[in-house]
């Protein structure tokens, strides 16, 4: 987020090798049971449309991501305008569990409240939110293993890094009464380990809680 806000500057399950990956199995009686990876498939199911209970679970993530938004901190010394909050960890899981298009929902949403409030830092935590889940659940869903979702956690770090420097450098003057330069200033000691630090924070996390909420996410679907 720009530099006098609180971000920046101011699942899918692991399917193991052998696991059924077909649509349905069949029960013997001429119906189909759904299996848990397709009770998480990404995009638009339940023949050719959204169901209720996905609609019902990207509210749930929004709602979480929207609540989280506004639990923030300071990471770094010296600089309290650099505030971190968690949301973005709601958008990863709900990426992994339900594909990109769920990431980017969670992304904007979670974030709507915070237009109202700051206009300008909102546009920064939609372009590195959008920046960090996307590539992370893109490459997730055509690598589904925990390899596959290191890479998609890193490619997305990386994305994300690059969107929120940029995005400062452009962004941040044109409200902030500062130029170009001053805020590039601000790279190697604010903005660069800021971001180093959310999107490990981010990262790790989500890696370490995501099988517990996926397996939690199957029960629910069965």
């Amino acid at each position: 987020m720009s530099i006098f806000s609180h971000t920046s500057i101011p699942a899918r399950t692991i399917i193991k090798d052998g696991q059924s990956s077909g649509n349905a199995t069949n029960t013997g009686t001429g119906d189909a049971t759904v299996s848990p990876k397709d009770a998480h498939s990404t995009g638009v199911g339940d023949s050719g449309r959204w169901s209720t209970r996905r609609i019902a679970m990207y509210a749930c993530f929004v709602a979480l991501s929207m609540a989280l938004s506004f639990v923030e901190f300071p990471l770094i010394p010296g600089v309290p305008w650099l505030k971190y909050d968690p949301s973005g960890i709601v958008a990863l899981v709900a990426g992994f569990a339900y594909g990109p298009a769920a990431a980017l929902i969670v992304s904007i949403l979670g974030f709507v409240p915070h237009l109202f409030i700051s206009p300008w830092g909102t546009l920064m935590a939609w372009l590195v939110a959008v920046g960090l889940s996307v590539p992370a659940a893109l490459i997730y869903r055509r690598m589904h293993t925990r390899s596959g979702a290191v890479l998609g956690l890193v490619v997305g770090a990386l994305v994300a890094l690059v969107l929120a420097i940029v995005g400062n450098l452009i962004i941040t003057p044109m409200y902030a009464h500062m130029t170009v330069s001053q805020v590039a200033a601000l790279i190697v000691p604010a903005l660069l380990p800021f971001n180093l630090a959310k999107y490990a924070i981010n990262c790790v996390v989500t890696f370490l809680i995501y099988k517990p909420v996926s397996d939690l996410l199957n029960r629910s679907a069965r």
